[in-house]
């Protein structure tokens, strides 16, 4: 299932009145992967909401990811957690998570980053950012290279993530990338359900998994 498009749900991205309404009209628009990133609410909010998002994700048959926080995704029996290169190991992640859940682990735009992350046992590697991104301006840009070298050299799923739009994916998908993380692309538009179902139309032919 880990194909196609990757919401990822940011508390300071998600500028709709309501958080979780939010999160729900992009799952009712078709999102099946939902990541949780919370950088600025407490402990017990952030609990409160991944339950709900638990519940909401398990409703429409989706993946709940949550970002950083291996204590918080076992708390709420979320399907896995995405690691970012300053949080904790991906064996230590493994160890404290049941059996089977979902690793995922950010690469930026480094490879010996995504071969040591898979001998770690990552279940999927994420580069980027590919495009200029208003939620990480600072972030250094990726080169699509490493997408095709990935899909050459491995066998895990292979995520793009950083300034991705329906108008400017195109090239990420002919690189064979397995899912692409968006955020302001949805979230940050007029009508985020529209910008949903205009994803899936262009990721369908190359994620069937969709």
């Amino acid at each position: 299932m880990l194909k196609g498009l990757y919401v990822i749900a940011d508390t300071q991205c998600t500028h709709a009145p309501d958080f979780l309404d939010s999160v729900e009209t992009v799952l009712s628009a078709g999102a099946r992967i939902i990541q949780y990133r919370d950088k600025v609410n407490d402990r017990k909010t952030r609990t409160a909401t991944g339950h709900e998002l638990r519940s909401l994700t398990g409703k429409y048959r989706s993946l709940l990811i949550i970002n950083d926080d291996i204590e918080l995704s076992r708390t709420v029996q979320a399907d896995g957690v995405h690691l970012g290169k300053s949080d904790c190991g991906i064996p230590e992640a493994r160890a404290y998570l049941d059996k089977g859940k979902i690793i995922g682990a950010s690469c930026n735009n480094e490879y010996a980053c995504a071969t040591r992350a898979i001998s770690e046992g990552a279940t999927y590697i994420a580069f980027g950012s590919f495009n200029p991104s208003p939620t990480k301006p600072s972030a250094p840009l990726a080169d699509i290279g490493l997408i095709t070298r990935a899909k050459r050299e491995t066998s895990v799923p292979v995520c793009a993530i950083g300034g991705i739009t329906h108008d400017n994916v195109m090239p990420l998908l002919h690189a064979g990338v397995d899912m692409v993380a968006v955020i302001s692309g949805i979230f940050g538009t007029p009508s985020p359900a529209q910008s949903v179902q205009n994803f899936l139309a262009r990721l369908q032919p190359f994620c069937t998994d969709t």
